[in-house]
């Protein structure tokens, strides 16, 4: 709230001066003219160089994949129109990154860089149609280096094709205004289509659209407009193979994203609406939700340009929306990222229009800085603390060891002539970490199931029946070696006649306490 009094009140000392500045020969320097001069090669250039920092980044990175990245990568050794909690677009990236250079973690972490590179591109193409091509040039860049991009362009997750295709969606139904030409409604649908297969989220673009139309009385007539049904109609026919998979599959995305929502117990939780909006400074940077906060305040006293309307429409309710749902329940940090697509060329743009570059060379700076800490951080993981900081990646370290002890434990039995037919998990994470990291072991990874409606992807693609053989070897994370209580026995262990511990082991995970691993050999299976 400091940073966005403080934004506040420089932004209305530049107002004031704004005219007198222009008038003179003394205006901000830097920034705002190398990108006037030529914008697109020096965009290029910066993007270009920040891609290859990121790329070098993925090389030096030493983390191991976290269990949401190693189940992506899982989901993408066997294509399909649709997963247990999440469409099938993340999959399908991941198949055609490792296509060409292979399973490692850089290459199943290869998309993210180059599509929020993409991204970048696309915010300079809508902040350049709303605005000029100085703005579009900053707003790019600053989307860029904001830190939710930094830190999502070092893993893979759901909502860096999502930020796609709602900076494209915008594109397309901006331009649906501007032209009558029917490119627009091809992207339009595209984007939309292609976003709904990355995430659900993408579903609030339309509501969105409604919230502007509903405050835009000029525009309503593009609802009678064929280009807006035929995008529509393009959209449908993209989402259309995911929902006859969840037709197929007992809707289990569709439930999978009611249940996270958690609207149960309790449904007020003020600590966790304030700790979800602060957790947007980190996300967007202090700078530049300071300053969304500030033209959202003056969007309520004044009348905004017609482009800063547009995107706050896209940008605004989102927050809000998320902000109700942490208030009744919870939300991920992440949660509202589309938010900030817009809301980068609103910032943006309110900057250069009261030649505020002290708050553009402050924000790239403090962003550089953060991007710098994150490299640092991935890069020394499992080998030294930063000064002052606990290991920023240790819940991404010990996976690979989990799945080398898992192997040598597998080996030893085929070699004592007692082979496992199956590796069998209660946990989501294991399974995840152990297919991935054992991807070159022959005993299957399979899910326990207690029966009933499937959990996640695993218990559904991949559940241990009474055909999957005997022994199992049960892999449990945090487990006691000792013998247990009936009634403190694992349900993994009950539905087993023969429960022999076979020992276990510590397994270091940076500065985080080592994870420990018990290893129980199962046989006589009598079902859940």
């Amino acid at each position: 709230m400091i940073a966005a009094r403080a934004w506040a009140n420089t932004l209305a000392m530049d107002q004031r001066t704004h005219l007198a500045a222009e008038r003179s020969s003394t205006a901000p320097r830097g920034l705002l003219e190398r990108s006037a001069a030529h914008p697109f090669a020096w965009l290029m250039g910066s993007l270009g160089l920040l891609l290859l920092v990121r790329l070098a980044a993925l090389a030096l990175n030493r983390t191991d994949l976290y269990y949401d990245e190693a189940q992506y990568w899982a989901w993408a050794q066997a294509p399909a129109f649709g997963y247990y909690s999440k469409p099938p677009l993340i999959a399908w990236l991941i198949a055609a990154s490792t296509s060409v250079c292979g399973n490692t973690e850089p290459c199943v972490r290869l998309a993210s860089p180059l599509l929020h590179t993409l991204s970048a591109l696309a915010i300079f193409v809508l902040a350049s149609r709303l605005y000029d091509r100085t703005t579009g040039v900053l707003a790019a860049l600053a989307f860029a280096l904001i830190p939710g991009v930094s830190f999502s362009s070092g893993i893979i997750s759901t909502d860096v094709p999502l930020l796609l295709a709602w900076a494209l969606a915008l594109i397309g139904f901006v331009a649906l205004f501007d032209t009558r030409a029917w490119w627009p409604a091809l992207v339009l649908g595209a984007a939309l289509g292609l976003g709904l297969n990355a995430k659900y989220a993408m579903a609030w673009f339309v509501p969105c659209a409604g919230f502007y139309l509903a405050l835009t009385p000029a525009r309503r007539g593009i609802l009678r407009d064929s280009r807006l049904w035929a995008a529509v109609a393009i959209c449908v026919t993209l989402i259309l193979p995911n929902l006859a998979w969840n037709q197929a599959h007992a809707f289990a995305t569709f439930s999978h994203t009611a249940d996270n929502a958690k609207w149960s117990g309790g449904l007020v939780h003020p600590l966790k609406a304030a700790e979800f909006l602060l957790s947007q400074f980190g996300v967007f940077g202090p700078f530049y939700f300071a300053g969304l906060l500030v033209i959202a305040y003056r969007s309520s006293t004044s009348m905004l340009p017609e482009a800063d309307r547009l995107l706050l429409a896209f940008s605004l309710p989102l927050i809000a929306i998320i902000t109700v749902q942490a208030f009744v329940s919870r939300a991920h940090a992440n949660w509202a990222a589309m938010a900030y697509v817009p809301g980068v060329a609103v910032v943006i743009a309110t900057l250069v229009r009261e030649r505020a570059a002290g708050w553009l060379h402050a924000s790239y700076l403090l962003h550089g800085a953060a991007l710098a800490v994150m490299i640092a951080a991935t890069s020394t993981a499992g080998l030294a603390k930063l000064p002052g900081l606990n290991d920023l990646a240790a819940r991404t370290l010990g996976w690979h060891g989990l799945g080398d002890v898992v192997s040598a434990e597998a080996e030893r039995a085929r070699r004592a002539g007692h082979p496992y037919a199956a590796i069998l998990t209660d946990k989501r994470a294991v399974a995840a970490e152990l297919i991935y990291y054992m991807r070159a072991e022959g005993t299957p990874v399979l899910a326990y199931t207690a029966g009933g409606r499937p959990h996640d992807h695993f218990e559904l693609s991949r559940p241990y029946t009474q055909r999957s053989g005997e022994p199992v070897l049960l892999v449990e994370l945090g487990g006691a070696t000792g013998p247990e209580s009936a009634d403190a026995t694992p349900p993994a262990r009950q539905a087993f006649a023969v429960s022999e511990p076979q020992g276990g082991a510590d397994i270091a995970a940076g500065s985080a306490k080592p994870r420990r691993v018990t290893f129980v050999k199962l046989s006589g299976y009598k079902g859940p």
